[in-house]
């Protein structure tokens, strides 16, 4: 590849990164979550797994992870782990199929959006940066159900309820490494919210003699915190160890909510409610995290990680705002959220020349996580186990090294103990890791 086709591929690349970066914005407007589970009906929804397609193939690990060709956001300290001269880009995209039962009812859903767009490129010596967005929390829910007392139905007919929830926030961050003393690397990184969500209920009367009612919460939000993270190497012999943390500050999300209520049908249209209030006064927002993991690798032959983190929402006032709190009849409370994550990689030989499959990444992993809500004083778990791998993609004439990670996700959400839905899914990641060698001045002899 010469010099012009060379700089004509950068190009593209770029422009391609950011049309990206325009379409999330609108993606995140146009009301489409970034889950779909009745646990998305309190606060900020389905606050969503971090991580690129790689990582997520691992259990979610990556707090203590240091890899030279692969982007880790999850710690800014671990953009120092890299090529000094290359430019990194990763971009991923996720699908989850869920099943859904509550005693004897069963439902079914499925759903594709993006996981990731994140690109990294050196600043000086032991320096990086990355700037990325992913989505932060989804909100999807449906539900639907008819009165059933004898009464009320021989009085005004058949009566229909029904509510919905679309929407969700997402998260642009930009971040920067260093490295000191060769083995402590540092890293802060700034991060916005925004996003819109929307919580809609219906009642819908059969007889054309009662108007239906429609009311519901439209909030538009947004914030800002920041990250901290560090990570030490510690050599042990032909090992090398590796312990990761990272602090996210919490943050009041400000922005407007808007309370209604119609009333609808045959009859005239009327509007009963329409209230636009300042988000920012109910004080309410996203908690602080705490994120503790070690890791062990072998060379590049293999590498083990367990994570551990925590998150607490009982100060953050999810439940007590109108809108956030009293959704679907059930009584939601914050509380905790804690997570258990592991994982395990293995390549049989990076260097292998004549197998390809020998060079192929292969991972597995596990987690228990611990949700930030309680459901009518019942404590909502979800438990899984992922598996991955990792293709190379190698030209060496343009000294790039590219890689196409693919994961899957199979678990479970909640039970049929208590009255609470138990959701049963298998989801996919895949994602897109380029490295490319960019900084560089050509000799001509």
């Amino acid at each position: 590849m010469n010099m012009s086709e060379k700089k004509t591929v950068k190009t593209a690349l770029l422009a391609a990164i950011f049309a990206l970066g325009a379409l999330l914005p609108l993606r995140a407007q146009s009301g489409a979550g970034s889950a779909h589970t009745p646990y998305s009906v309190f606060g900020v929804g389905d606050v969503i797994p971090q991580g690129t397609a790689y990582h997520k193939a691992m259990g979610g690990t990556g707090v203590a992870s240091r890899n030279r060709k692969v982007i880790n956001y999850m710690n800014p300290a671990a953009l120092t782990a890299r090529d000094s001269l290359a430019f990194m880009v990763d971009f991923s995209l996720m699908h989850a199929d869920k099943l859904y039962r509550q005693q004897d009812l069963r439902s079914g859903a499925n759903l594709t959006n993006l996981n990731d767009i994140v690109i990294s490129f050196p600043i000086y010596h032991h320096s990086a940066m990355m700037l990325g967005a992913a989505p932060y929390s989804g909100l999807g829910y449906g539900f639907s159900s008819y009165a059933t007392d004898p009464d009320l139905v021989g009085h005004v007919g058949n009566v229909a309820y029904s509510s919905a929830g679309t929407g969700g926030l997402y998260q642009i961050f930009a971040g920067a490494g260093v490295t000191l003393w060769r083995r402590l690397s540092l890293g802060a990184e700034y991060i916005y919210y925004f996003g819109k969500m929307q919580k809609a209920s219906t009642v819908t009367y059969t007889t054309s003699g009662y108007n239906g009612v429609s009311s519901g919460y439209e909030f538009n939000l947004s914030g800002h915190t920041a990250k901290f993270g560090l990570q030490y190497e510690q050599p042990l012999g032909s090992l090398t160890l590796v312990m990761g943390a990272t602090y996210t500050l919490g943050t009041n999300l400000k922005g407007s909510v808007r309370d209604y209520k119609l009333s609808t049908g045959s009859l005239v249209t009327d509007t009963l409610r329409n209230n636009i209030n300042d988000f920012s006064k109910d004080k309410a927002g996203l908690a602080g995290e705490l994120t503790a993991g070690v890791s062990l690798r072998s060379g590049e032959r293999w590498r083990a990680e367990v994570d551990y983190s925590r998150s607490d929402w009982t100060h953050t006032g999810m439940d007590k705002v109108t809108g956030f709190a009293n959704t679907s009849g059930s009584v939601f409370s914050a509380t905790a959220a804690q997570s258990v994550r592991a994982g395990f990689e293995f390549i049989p030989n990076i260097n292998d020349v004549r197998y390809y499959m020998r060079r192929v990444s292969y991972k597995a992993g596990t987690y228990l996580n611990k949700e930030y809500f309680l459901l009518d004083g019942n404590q909502i778990w979800s438990a899984g186990l992922t598996f991955g791998i990792t293709l190379p993609i190698s030209n060496q004439n343009t000294r790039m090294n590219n890689g196409l990670s693919l994961s899957m996700d199979v678990g479970q959400r909640g039970r049929l103990q208590g009255n609470l839905v138990r959701e049963r899914y298998i989801g996919f990641t895949i994602g897109l890791n380029a490295f490319d060698i960019w900084f560089q001045k050509n000799q001509y002899l």
